[in-house]
């Protein structure tokens, strides 16, 4: 059975989750609504970039490592559903967390030719996380001390 008419457009369009294609050189080729929601920027602005403008300057070697990686064995050990938790940046300049799963892009021959990462903003529940580890330990300490 074969997708409907207009059924891939109709999803990367309406998804909540940032969904971003990049050429094998980590050039975004695709930025969806989204992503201009997630991160702030219009697909004007994201598409023809390299991903640094959303990658933390700390983190960015460690990231082009894994990316260079990737492309040359066309192998990630993210795209098997499993995701990766990492911080990015707004168009704000603000930090935010997110977690996003990849999708290898190949060429006519079956080699690696970029990515698409599936994206989701867990800020909020990321800081709940660490707040209710806080105060478990400020109870755990209160709790010793008695």
């Amino acid at each position: 059975m074969s997708a409907p008419a207009g059924l891939a457009e109709a999803l990367l369009a309406s998804a909540s989750d940032a969904i971003i294609a990049t050429d094998r050189d980590g050039v975004v080729t695709y930025w969806n609504p989204g992503a201009v929601r997630i991160f702030g920027f219009s697909p004007g602005e994201a598409i023809g970039q390299s991903l640094d403008f959303i990658i933390p300057e700390n983190l960015r070697a460690r990231h082009w490592d894994g990316y260079r990686h990737t492309m040359a064995t066309g192998t990630s050990r993210y795209s098997a559903g499993d995701l990766l938790s990492v911080p990015a940046l707004t168009k704000s300049g603000g930090r935010i967390s997110v977690e996003f799963t990849i999708v290898m892009l190949r060429d006519e021959r079956g080699l690696p030719d970029g990515t698409v990462a599936i994206l989701r903003d867990v800020t909020k529940g990321v800081a709940e996380k660490l707040a209710l580890r806080r105060e478990l330990a400020e109870l755990r300490q209160t709790a010793s001390q008695t």
